[in-house]
């Protein structure tokens, strides 16, 4: 059962990445980053060409996820290549995208584990079901955010801090010490909100007596310490500026220059009305139910409210900054729901509890179900990206210009199939004749100016005039000159959900009629006329 659990949890996170291969442009600086340290290595001499010192961001960022993924991806490419799996780059991406699930899996195990350990093998096993039947952890733990990267070792603390057995009174305090170690690991690194974390769970060890103040000072100072100096050794050689910080820069840049203002600012409720709910489903209710039945759960909570608590104070909100604690609602939501299963099936209460429990994880389904059509068809750019290298496999002096919407949506490196580098050891070789594409994704460039340039071949351009069908005014729609351009693809992605309260009169026996998916011309493929 144990080793089923926990392929269950892999396997749901390898369906997305296959149902979902492309990126977004959050993704883009660590997938890129990955990419070039398997291109290239990480020599000095290779830095050159690298891509984030042509598009470097508005932030540094740390390049250790990176490496370390890079690393760990090489032996599975290896691999898969052997078994020709591998052909392409874009395959490859695919392999990185699986080896940061497993990544992350383990974590997940790890606290499945803890829940079976403290309350019973049916709340680990719902644990898993619970988190496999939500989206965003599933579809996201595969992804190159900074985020993903500090999930794992945030899990591994919460399982440290969590793992004993129900008699227990406290946990080791080495496990007390090593997680505190690795959430400051993750604050100096990865995310430095994970402070914010760090803060109360320290403030709740000692309050219960679990460990001494002096002890925590010295394990802060230490990991604090060999955390800083890794991350500036290791960035400040990539990014060639000594001595540099990525973290503290973030923090500098987005909290004391207030920068991160300029992404939007949300209300101070807004993780606990629509972030936290959107997360977490039906754990909402459940996690409840956990917290009222079982003191536990209420001292489970406690430093994960703190958390997001402290967070709502910055005005700029995004669901990843609070996506760590997701799991954890998730075990109070497990434990809630192990108690309502396990009420005396002969009663009325224990019959409905039963089914509500059923109930919850099936509405689980379709919510993810939805979710998951709509972010599907949300990549255009990596689609038409796709689609443009197989119009054009077997042409030669192809020079494509990717507009933003389309390198923001999965037009990334590993896309550019037909254009250097390769990756001969991993199975991936040039594809003659077309090594010699030039991919151009240059920024704030009108379509005039790139008409003028005679190098330039085809377009994939944006459809910026929504209310012009691409099909009926393809250069009305894209704002090129008429004359100069043929169109050969247009690429559709999704838009939203039209709700069509009426249906269920007309139709009751078709409740999915409900909801209509509706999708619009996103991208189009131009291809210059005397090319």
């Amino acid at each position: 059962m144990s080793v089923a659990l926990d392929l269950l949890l892999l396997t749901t996170s390898w369906a997305h990445v296959l149902l979902a291969p492309y990126n977004k442009v959050e993704e883009s600086f660590n997938l890129h980053a990955t990419h070039d340290v398997l291109a290239y290595g990480i020599g000095s001499e290779s830095l050159s060409k690298y891509d984030h010192l042509v598009f470097p961001g508005a932030v540094p960022r740390t390049f250790v996820g990176s490496v370390v993924l890079g690393f760990l991806s090489r032996p599975a490419a290896f691999f898969a290549s052997h078994l020709g799996a591998i052909s392409t780059k874009a395959d490859l991406q695919v392999v990185i995208r699986l080896v940061l699930a497993v990544y992350n899996v383990i974590g997940f195990s790890l606290l499945r584990r803890a829940v079976s350990r403290r309350y019973g093998g049916a709340a680990g096993v719902l644990f898993v079901l619970i988190t496999c039947t939500q989206f965003h952890l599933p579809f996201w733990m595969s992804r190159t955010l900074p985020n993903m990267f500090a999930l794992l070792p945030v899990n591994v603390a919460v399982y440290l801090l969590w793992n004993r057995y129900p008699n227990a009174m406290r946990p080791l305090q080495r496990d007390i010490h090593l997680a505190i170690a690795l959430l400051t690991f993750t604050a100096v690194v990865f995310r430095a909100e994970i402070l914010l974390l760090l803060g109360p769970v320290v403030l709740q060890a000692l309050w219960q007596g679990y460990t001494k103040f002096w002890r925590v000072v010295k394990v802060g100072l230490i990991s604090g310490a060999v955390s800083i100096a890794l991350t500036v050794t290791v960035d400040s050689f990539f990014w060639q500026q000594w001595p540099l910080w990525p973290e503290l820069y973030g923090i500098y840049f987005n909290v004391v220059q207030g920068k991160s203002a300029e992404w939007g600012v949300s209300p101070f409720h807004s993780y606990f009305t629509a972030h936290l709910p959107n997360l977490l489903t039906t754990s909402t209710f459940l996690s409840a139910v956990g917290a009222l039945i079982d003191g536990r759960i209420r001292s489970l909570l406690l430093p994960v409210l703190a958390y997001v608590l402290l967070l709502s104070g910055l005005g700029h909100k995004e669901w990843r900054f609070v996506v760590y604690v997701v799991p954890i609602f998730n075990i109070a939501a497990a434990r809630g729901a192990s108690w309502l299963i396990s009420r005396r099936k002969g009663s009325v209460f224990g019959r409905l509890a039963f089914l509500a429990v059923a109930g919850f994880l099936a509405l689980n389904c379709v919510i993810t179900f939805i979710y998951s059509v709509s972010s599907i068809n949300n990549y255009p750019g990596g689609v038409t990206l796709a689609r443009f290298n197989e119009m054009y496999a077997d042409r030669r002096d192809v020079h494509v210009h990717i507009s933003n919407l389309a390198a923001q949506t999965g037009a990334s490196l590993f896309l550019q199939t037909h254009t250097p580098p390769y990756f001969p050891d991993l199975g991936v070789h040039p594809q003659h004749p077309t090594s010699d594409w030039v991919y151009n994704k240059t920024e704030n460039i009108t379509p005039e100016e790139i008409t003028a340039n005679r190098h330039i071949t085809h377009v994939i351009a944006e459809v910026h005039n929504r209310h012009a069908s691409v099909t009926g005014n393809v250069f009305k729609a894209t704002r090129f000159p008429k004359g100069s351009w043929v169109m050969t693809a247009v690429i559709p992605a999704f838009e939203r959900w039209r709700f069509h309260a009426g249906s269920l009169k007309l139709e009751p026996m078709k409740p999915w009629k409900v909801l209509e998916y509706v999708e619009i011309e996103k991208l189009v493929i131009l291809e210059r006329k005397e090319w």
